[in-house]
């Protein structure tokens, strides 16, 4: 009997979804579903408001509805199924990498822009590594502190790259075009797994010359997502390096305080072991503490930082010439 009820249940909610979703009269479970395509759909969305009710308040969440476009995004999400495909994605994201050359991976806020301190303190930093390390530097090639970092790289006169993706976090048209950077440069990912093995193989380390590293900018879900998935991968040995990465987090103005604060109870409960964490990442307050780090991790002399700061100089007053 409760078998029953839950299919009846279960039927009823997929073809309820499935009229709101093509916006169909209703349609008989016991009869083939025929979808008709009107001639031409208007591209404009349109936005209803749900309420909810939460401790005696109602808030009230717009919900965007976009109608069926055509036959061809359906065949699209068919086609996010091909392993094929996603495997032809991540060959194309090695290629890249092979050809720019890895380095250090930024990892940040896509809705933080240039009138944030963030955004200024972000494009300094990345700027500075770029000459200390002499590498590529990758992100996203988002908008926000990924722009920040392409900006400073390339005011450091360094490689950049980049993995992006159509529409990040907080804006509301999709591109697959970065805005300056030349296309050679980045590669528009349609799957977020290829995207991800971009963003990982880039700070792998097998040769003692390779100077790479994670850094963690202030972020949201999508940052958090990747910094604990490259903190995994490092933790359980899996991220494929034979030499160790340095992994900062950048606390500015102690951004990532109650996180540290949440982990250091995940030891007091013992998900986590005494020092386990501490032992995966660096956390800096500031730009200078993250060199400092960074330099010696890498062995780099405050001589060899002396010079490289004088080409940085060198190289920012050519281009601004």
């Amino acid at each position: 009997m409760g078998f029953s009820v839950a299919g009846s249940l279960d039927s009823h909610l997929n073809n309820m979804m499935l009229r709101l979703t093509l916006r169909l009269p209703t349609i008989s479970t016991n009869e083939p579903t025929r979808i008709t395509r009107p001639s031409s759909f208007s591209t404009a969305h349109t936005f209803r408001s749900v309420g909810f009710k939460h401790s005696q308040k109602q808030y009230h969440k717009p919900i965007q509805t976009t109608p069926f476009a055509s036959k061809q995004d359906l065949i699209h999400f068919h086609e996010r199924k091909s392993p094929s495909e996603v495997r032809e994605e991540i060959k194309r994201c090695y290629e890249l990498i092979n050809r720019l050359g890895r380095g250090v991976v930024y990892l940040g806020s896509s809705r933080m822009g240039p009138g944030h301190s963030h955004y200024v303190q972000a494009q300094e930093l990345s700027k500075e590594i770029a000459n200390l390390l002499d590498c590529t530097s990758w992100s996203g090639a988002g908008p926000g502190l990924m722009d920040a970092v392409t900006q400073g790289a390339l005011q450091a006169g360094k490689p950049v790259g980049g993995f992006k993706i159509g529409k990040e976090a907080g804006e509301w048209a999709a591109s697959n075009y970065h805005p300056y950077l030349p296309s050679e440069n980045y590669l528009t990912c349609r799957f977020f797994s290829a995207r991800k093995h971009g963003l990982v193989d880039v700070v792998v380390r097998n040769n003692p010359l390779d100077k790479t590293a994670v850094v963690a900018l202030p972020g949201g879900i999508g940052t958090l997502d990747e910094v604990f998935e490259i903190m995994a991968l490092i933790q359980l040995e899996r991220i494929g390096s034979k030499l160790p990465i340095p992994f900062i987090l950048m606390n500015y103005d102690l951004f990532y305080s109650k996180l540290l604060d949440f982990l250091d109870v995940c030891e007091e409960w013992g998900t986590v072991s005494k020092g386990e964490v501490s032992s995966l990442w660096k956390v800096c307050n500031s730009n200078s503490e993250a060199l400092t780090y960074l330099a010696d991790f890498y062995g780099i002399s405050s001589g060899d930082r002396s010079n490289n700061l004088t080409k940085l100089h060198s190289t920012h007053e050519s281009s601004s010439k």
